[in-house]
């Protein structure tokens, strides 16, 4: 399984349910894309504009890709100290049936560096860096309102593909003695985008402006299906005033638990 232009067509057939929006109690059926940002307020640090109320929408699993690792650990931060414009995520996991905000669930996500390095993998995207194969690697449980709270880096971008973070959720894991964890069922494999406004402003921050390779649009993506909050479309949130201070990344995912 590829994550070029040669695996363009998602995997998984199983429906998830993905909405935006803060409480699953909000939640109602239905679909809305968000309304794009301006280029003036992606600029100045301000949150991208999302419809007004909170949906619940279908949509199809994404591709694994070649760079995912077993034996994540089990870990809030990911960063390891990893150059970037900080990204705190807030993923509210959810029972497709009821909307009820899912515990316990392992959330787990990975992602390149800012030069489009994955760790384990380092070199494919053209640029030499120390590699401890555990950088921009991790998972953590929700919590009893079925939110896992992870903090990394704005995404950079390698050969072929848009800024995007990979997602995993999972459930019944235990959690172990090295700070892993094992075993478990895997509910849902995805993909995170970001809003084209806002990485156009963190493109040109460093250390992503000596990125050496041309980065590839949400339009010219070969997964990314313009689906917005369906398609795994984060929420983005300005933590201060310009966009090096960085983002807060907002999504419900709603999984199938039977």
């Amino acid at each position: 399984m590829t994550d070029t232009s040669g695996a363009a067509h998602p995997i998984g057939r199983r429906t998830v349910l993905i909405a935006t929006g803060a409480t699953a109690a909000t939640l109602a059926v239905g679909a809305a894309a968000p309304e794009a940002p301006t280029a003036d307020k992606a600029n100045a640090g301000h949150s991208a504009p999302v419809a007004a109320a909170a949906v619940c929408t279908l949509t199809k699993e994404m591709t694994e890709g070649p760079y995912y690792l077993d034996g994540a650990l089990d870990r809030a931060d990911i960063t390891e100290s990893k150059p970037g414009v900080p990204l705190k995520l807030a993923l509210t996991v959810v029972d497709d049936d009821t909307c009820a905000p899912l515990s316990g669930a392992l959330v787990e996500i990975w992602h390149c560096d800012a030069l489009g390095e994955y760790s384990g993998f380092v070199g494919n995207n053209g640029h030499s860096e120390p590699d401890d194969g555990s950088f921009l690697r991790g998972g953590v449980l929700t919590n009893s309102s079925g939110v896992a709270n992870l903090t990394t880096i704005y995404p950079g971008w390698y050969r072929g593909r848009c800024i995007h973070i990979h997602l995993k959720v999972h459930t019944g894991v235990t959690l172990t003695s090295d700070g892993s964890f094992t075993g478990g069922r895997e509910l849902h494999t995805g993909q995170l985008f970001f809003n084209e406004t806002i990485t156009t402003a963190v493109a040109k921050i460093s250390p992503y402006s000596t990125n050496t390779v041309t980065r590839t649009t949400l339009a010219q993506d070969s997964i990314y299906d313009d689906g917005g909050a369906a398609s795994g479309l984060l929420t983005l949130t300005a933590l201060g005033s310009t966009a090096a201070s960085g983002y807060t990344g907002t999504l419900t995912v709603g999984v199938e638990t039977s």
